[in-house]
């Protein structure tokens, strides 16, 4: 699979950038402030980065080092990308024996969002986003098709084996995994004492505050232009996920995201902006929402405690739940 930088990378990009100059790059200026420890790269096809202060910039760059070795195993796990990873093998044969604890885990946490969504995250969405990703042209009986492959319902998840129930299924899990190899490094962080760091693994959490005791400025950028700075939001100890409907479009006026009950995009939303504890709950709820929409938004935060949302509307209106 070829990776493309799709305008959901762009927000990313743009978050991290205009999130230095107001709270990582500007702590240059504070007295005695340590040097911030920077590493950019991919992971799961997203340009990534992660920040982190030490009062010893060595050791900041040797647990990067090792942080590197632990995203590496865990795109291993759950990389599109990467022809021999767990997700794929699966995709590939159907079944997939002795999985790695953090696939059962995680296809753990999928199924419960799809169950409080009612479906509007699903991660068997994949046999759909197959069909349309080449153009986006796809005759209406061939999306119909792909749609009963659609299923997060049909999937048998054991700490033994992993199977798909009909043949043809297929799941991504890029709507939760981003998140979740976000939660594992910063919590890896906090295990080994570190007390400030910008994750920013395709979703962006925030372990502590800025070294100056505030919180970091993440940029929010707007979905009528995405090329500017919609807001400023205070991330201390949080995650924060956006999905957007000005992602990847194609032929037929879809974009990259799809209800998995209809195979459409939706349209009642421009942009879904998630802070969560934990960046996985982020990163599924923001899918969730901008699926759902507006009226479901309340039940699907309520669900995950701490959660609250910044919701975009076709009309230039936002509220905050």
């Amino acid at each position: 699979m070829n990776r493309r930088l799709t305008r959901r990378d762009a927000l990313r990009i743009l978050a991290a950038g205009a999130a230095l100059p107001l709270g990582a790059l500007g702590l240059g200026l504070i007295r005695d402030a340590p040097r911030p420890v920077q590493w950019h790269g991919e992971v799961l096809g997203a340009l990534s980065g992660m920040t982190l202060w030490h009062a010893s910039p060595k050791v900041a760059e040797r647990t990067i080092a090792r942080l590197r070795v632990e995203i590496d195993r865990l795109e291993n796990i759950f990389s599109l990308y990467r022809p021999q990873s767990e997700i794929m093998r699966l995709n590939r044969d159907g079944t997939l024996p002795a999985p790695s604890p953090e696939f059962v885990a995680l296809l753990e946490q999928s199924h419960t969002i799809a169950q409080v969504s009612n479906g509007a995250f699903d991660p068997t969405i994949q046999p759909l986003w197959r069909l349309l990703s080449p153009g986006g042209l796809a005759s209406p009986s061939r999306i119909d098709r792909a749609l009963t492959l659609v299923d997060y319902r049909s999937v048998d998840v054991d700490p033994k084996r992993i199977r798909f129930a009909r043949a043809g299924m297929a799941m991504s899990l890029n709507g939760i995994a981003q998140g979740y190899i976000t939660d594992r490094i910063t919590e890896i962080l906090g295990n080994e004492g570190f007390e400030s760091a910008m994750i920013e693994l395709g979703e962006t959490r925030a372990l502590g505050s800025a070294p100056d005791g505030q919180p970091f400025a993440v940029a929010l950028v707007s979905p009528a232009n995405p090329a500017n700075v919609e807001r400023s939001l205070a991330l201390s100890s949080r995650a924060l996920a956006v999905s957007a409907g000005y992602g990847l479009t194609f032929a037929d006026g879809r974009h990259h995201i799809f209800d998995p009950h209809t195979g459409e995009s939706p349209r009642r939303l421009t942009q879904v902006a998630v802070l969560s504890p934990k960046a996985s709950w982020a990163d599924a709820l923001s899918t969730a929402i901008y699926v759902a929409g507006e009226a479901r938004a309340r039940a699907l935060l309520d669900a995950y405690p701490g959660s609250n949302a910044i919701l975009f509307r076709p009309d230039g209106s936002t509220i905050e739940i």
